[in-house]
Formats: structure tokens, sequence, C-alpha cells
């Protein structure tokens, strides 16, 4: 074996330069994580040159994207001024419009107002004025909810700051006390309503009610045809509370009991439990004793400890029911309307409610329309249940109710469709914070698949809607979903702001300009953004002589019928009037859309096609046949998507297999005989 050996006499190396020793130990010393030595040469002068080419790209890099902001900055955004303004006699704590457009109610301390504009809000020569319809000493409102309940007739649903709700009948200029949902003789025993809210057209009405502790919801039938017949026949002499017909509870809906161990012996008497059995259920009728319940929980913990992430936050106590409920009031359609086999109410009329507990999975659905019964159901079951892979945290509903979409945790965004019973897509989000609120964009403008679709019947109906996600950091994002793997897609709208001034306290969209969302910040700015380039489109500037009511919580109104905007603003401190100085300068500052530029490209029609409603769907399914039909419709649409993808799943498992087959020819293979059952052991 030939060795190598070097001629010459073996000289000692020189010592390093110190300057370099003293570099290289103090990197040392700035990075104790750095275990190992630097590379050797060339390798460290390699290192160092490219180094040195990304400190300079990013340099270069960030001059740019500063150069791009301050031009961006330095463009003038259009700035919208105040179109009109009211004042307000007192501080106004609510705001809610009519469908009709004529009125404004305003809820503030001391009762209710309401602003007359028989001609609409609509030019500036018109001059609204406040008019109090109900006053009540120490009872200050804080919300409201308005619906039409017949010709220049109106049900308001109104909540005080002390969690009592009451109904009101508004007709010809006066105001009805109907009914004080959660009233009491004992005060130790009253309940404190925490939401109360109208199904469109005023025939149902839902109270989320709180005793100790704990969530219920009260779900109300009302006699809307003779509510009409008695306003119209003796309005003047109908004032007082018990004058209108009696408000029928239909039901009432208490949180789902946790999942304990059964008591029950048989299969029978779980079959006894499950009625029809037509749905799926919840899962408290089981066999599973507490004893099996227990042995299923340690065994799942002990092999799948590693996959477990501790969290003690996360951590709850199950007997700790879900406490929290959020509700919708559901239109005609889907397939409740056939499991129920009542043919319901025709029209814009109500005939569900969903609803979802927090810390729960599932979303409930109850229908409205059974046959009445004497007294309200103690235990109601739900009609329906769709279960989720995760925990719901927020939801929301389309105008026409046909698409339900719900926010889970770790980013999941699940929309549900009514008519086909089945999810119409499930969107992951990769979003820094968990969600705080999830709206749709129903006005959104329409493709021309979308036009194509709607000229083929009332059935044809785009499955794609647009959603708007926000998240509890202040890091918005806009979600286009749709049926299929390559249909959904998600934007960043806005990142977590760095500055706490910047922090969205209101993102809604607006219903009757196309793409455009309405954000207010902490710092009382005020500014529309278009939701496809992500731009400022306007600002909203209110006088010098006011600010931002409450910026932290402003009250705010976005009038669909006149297209306008309210804001409620306050007097700035240091003015010196005195007029002002009585009634704290509350304003009522009205921006209208109708003559701004601005908005002028975002109006429906302005490019030639008209924009689509998303979920309208035109009719509803109200026989088997029928929900068939809307079911098979989209599959035979989709044929040749689902077979390309069928044979891309065939073929991901034939490579899969064949993968197998090789390990298995690579590594061998040893059978274990056991006496009851042969096991099969792959050795790696």
């Amino acid at each position: 074996m030939p060795v190598y050996i070097r001629k010459g006499p073996a000289d000692i190396p020189e010592p390093p330069d110190s300057s370099q020793g003293d570099e290289e130990q103090e990197l040392f010393l700035s990075d104790p994580d750095q275990l190992q030595d630097q590379l050797p040469q060339p390798f460290r002068m390699i290192d160092k040159v490219l180094d040195r080419l990304v400190d300079r790209a990013w340099d270069f890099i960030s001059q740019r994207e500063t150069a791009r902001v301050t031009e961006q900055a330095n463009k003038a955004i259009p700035i919208m001024q105040v179109s009109g303004d009211v004042k307000l006699p007192v501080r106004t704590n609510c705001l809610a419009c009519s469908e009709d457009g004529r009125y404004i109610f305003l809820g503030h301390p001391h009762g209710l107002s309401v602003m007359v504009q028989p001609q609409g809000i609509t030019t500036s020569s018109s001059s609204p004025y406040c008019v109090p319809v109900w006053q009540e000493d120490q009872v200050e409102i804080t919300s409201l909810h308005i619906t039409c309940l017949g010709e220049m007739a109106y049900l308001l649903a109104s909540l005080d700051d002390m969690g009592v709700a009451r109904l009101f009948a508004y007709y010809s200029e006066t105001s009805h006390l109907i009914k004080v949902m959660n009233e009491t003789d004992d005060l130790n025993q009253r309940s404190v309503c925490v939401k109360f809210e109208l199904s469109r057209g005023g025939d149902y009405g839902a109270a989320t009610i709180s005793y100790n502790g704990c969530q219920c919801l009260e779900v109300y039938r009302f006699p809307k045809d003779s509510w009409l017949k008695e306003l119209y026949q003796h309005a003047p002499g109908v004032g007082d509370t018990g004058k209108l017909s009696p408000v029928t509870m239909l039901m009432k809906i208490r949180p789902p009991k946790p999942h304990t161990g059964s008591t029950m012996k048989s299969p029978f008497e779980v079959l006894q439990k499950t009625e029809d059995g037509n749905v799926i259920g919840s899962g408290q009728n089981h066999l599973i004793s507490s004893r099996q319940w227990e042995d299923q929980d340690a065994v799942f913990k002990s092999v799948y400890r590693k996959y477990m992430v501790t969290n003690p936050s996360n951590t709850t106590d199950p007997e700790n029911r879900p406490s929290c409920v959020t509700s919708h009031f559901l239109l005609p359609g889907g397939l409740s309307s056939v499991l129920g086999g009542v043919k319901p109410q025709t029209g814009g009329v109500a005939v569900a409610v969903c609803l979802w507990w927090s810390g729960s999975h599932n979303l409930l659905q109850y229908l409205l329309w059974k046959a009445p019964k004497d007294k309200a159901d103690p235990e109601p079951k739900a009609d329906a249940l769709w279960p989720n892979a995760q925990e719901i945290l927020c939801s929301a509903v389309s105008s026409c109710t046909r698409h339900i979409t719900l926010g889970l945790v770790n980013g999941l965004v699940t929309v549900w469709d009514r008519h086909l019973g089945l999810p119409l897509s499930v969107v992951s989000v990769e979003a820094d914070s968990v969600f705080s609120s999830i709206i749709f964009v129903d006005y959104w403008p329409s493709t021309a698949t979308e036009d194509a679709l709607h000229s083929q019947g009332p059935n044809h109906t785009s499955t794609q809607v647009h959603l708007l996600v926000t998240c509890k950091s202040g890091a918005c994002h806009l979600v286009y979903a749709g049926r299929g793997l390559d249909s959904h897609d998600v934007t960043q709208l806005s990142e977590r702001p760095s500055d706490p001034g910047c922090f969205p306290v209101v993102t809604a969209t607006v219903p009757f300009l196309q793409r455009l969302a309405l954000i207010m910040q902490r710092n009382g700015k005020i500014f529309l953004q278009d939701m496809v380039d992500r731009r400022v489109v306007c600002c909203f500037s209110l006088p010098d002589t006011h600010l931002l009511a409450s910026p932290w919580n402003p009250v705010f109104l976005l009038d669909p019928t006149q297209q306008s905007l309210l804001i409620t603003g306050d007097q700035r401190p240091g003015r010196d009037s005195g007029e002002e100085l009585e009634d704290g300068g509350s304003r009522l500052f009205v921006f209208r859309f109708q003559d701004a530029a601005v908005v002028k490209p975002y109006r429906h029609g302005h490019d030639g096609r008209a924009s689509s409603h998303q979920g309208q769907s035109g009719t509803g399914a109200w026989n088997l046949e029928e929900t068939c039909n809307l079911y098979f419709q989209p599959r035979i649409e989709s044929v040749e998507e689902r077979n390309k993808v069928m044979t891309e799943t065939w073929n991901q498992l034939q490579e899969h297999a064949a993968l197998v087959l090789l390990q298995n020819q690579q590594h061998p293979v040893t059978i274990l005989q056991n006496q009851q059952h042969p096991v099969t052991i792959l050795q790696n």
C-alpha cells in the first residue's frame, strides 16, 4: 500500500492573526448556539460572498418597498365630505333602519326616538328630524332590531343595559309596547337577555336568555295577522301593553348535556329514545357505560400520547357544558322541509332556526312550522345535525340563507349548502390567530359563467361564495369558496397592525356597492377598501368640530335603501358653544353615495354586467323528487371533474401499492401465529 509523505521538514504553522482570532471568538460568544467551528477555506470565503450578496439584495428590496409605500402615501386618497347632519337630543347608543328606508330608529338613555324622513334621506335639501316615540326613566336602550310587519307597520325588538328585552309595534307615528319578554316580579329570579332578534317579516323572534351562568334560546311565534288587524282598525285607541294579541313561546332550547356513561341496559331502550332516527343524532343515546368510556379514553391517550399537544389553557372540565349560543333564522329551502313532512308557508317566512353552542362541533337545526302545541316543548329535539371537524368559533348566513358558513379552530372555514345538506367547501386559512368574525360578501360582480347559469333557470345558480374573515389579531382575509378541489382561494387583505391605533374595530361589507368593505379603526379613521386590489378607495371626514363617537365601539348604520352611511359624532373637547354643550354636541352625520364619483365604478351594472347576490336560489324543495333533482343536477354538471379526480386517486393508489410491494421485497416478513388470530408483522 503506497504511503505519500510530504517532502521537506514539517514546519510548525504560524499562529493566526490576532484580530481574526478575536473576531471569531466574539462571533462564537455572540452566538451560543454555534456548536461547530466555522467552515474551512475556501468554503468560508464563498459563504461570506453569498452573505454579502443576500444583504445587498435585501437592502435593495427594502429601499424599493420603502419607496413604494412612500409613493402610495403621497398619492391623494379621495375624501368624502358630510352630505348632511341631524342634531341629536341626547347620546345615541344604537341605530336601526326600516327596510323601506322611511324611518331610522335610535336607542338612547330614557327611551326610543325615530328619525322621520317620508321622502327618504336622498337630497341635501331634505331635513330629517328626531321625534321621541317611547320614553322611560332609568332605561338605556343599547340594541335595536327592526323588521317590516306590514304596510307602514313595523316590529321593533329592543334591549337595554339591564338585560331587559322589549317588543314594540310602530304604526301611524305611534309606538305600542307589546310585551316585556323577560319580565318577572321577583328580582332574584329575573333572567338577563343577551340578544333579541326578529325573523324577516316579523313572524318569529329569538331571545338569548342568561341565567345561573348558562344560556338558553327562547323562540317565539308572533300573531302577525292579528296584530296588523288590531293596528289598522284600532290604532288610535291602542297604546298600552296587553291590548294586542299575546305572544306564544314556541320552544325553549337549552344547552346539550355532556356526554357521560349510559345507564340503559339494552338496545331496545336506545331505539325508544331515538324516535324515527332519520337524522344524525347528537350522541346522547348510546350503550357505552362509564367504565368503558374511561377505558377507551385511557387507551387512546396511551397510544397517541406523542401526537397529543398538552395546552393547559385549552383544557376544560367535561362537566361544564357549553353555555353561549349563536342562532340564525332560515328561509324556505333545503332538506329540512322534506324531512319534516309538512309543507310550510311560502314566501319570505322563516321555516327553521339554526344554532350552535360554544365549545361544540355541531350545527343544529330546529323547524318552526310544526303543528302548534298547547305549551312549549321542554326538551325540543333537533331536526337536523351537521357535524364539523373542529370547534365552532363564529358563523354567518347568506342573504337568501341557502349557505351557512362556520369559522372553526385551526383556521378552517366550512361552507354548508342547505339545498343539498352537504358541505360546499372546506378551506384552510393560514391565520396568525383565531377567527373573531365571518361574513358573506353578498354583493359581488358576477362572471360570464355565473350569468350563463342564471340564464338556464332559477335552480341553475352559482355555487361560489365570497367570505370576509377577521381574526382577533386584526388581520383580515378574503375567502373564495366553491365546489371542487381547485375552486377556492384565500387572499389576505390586511396584516396584523403594528400600531394599536390602526386596529380595526369594524369590518363590514357595503350591501349596495360591489366588492367594497367598510373599515373603522381605533384611531377614528374610516375608509372604504377594495377587496380585490386591496387599495383604499376613499376616506370619510367628519367636520373639524366633531370626532367619531366611541371609536372603540362606533355607532353607525349602512342604509341599503337610501345608499348612505350614517355615523354618530361627538363635539370635540374645548369648543365654546353653549347650545352644543347642553346636549353634548351629539350629531348624526350622513354620507350619501348616489352622487359620489369615487364609488361609481362599484355600482350595479357600471361595467355592463349584473351583480350576483350569492346563493340566491329562487325556489326551494318541498318534496323528495325536487330535492333529488337539486342534488343530481350539480352531480351531472361535475361528472367530468369527478372522473378526473377519480383517475388521479386510482393512480396514486397504484403508486402507493407498488411502493409497498417494493418495501416488502426488500425487508423480510415474519408471520407470528397466535392461538386465536394470526398476526402479520413487517420487520423494518
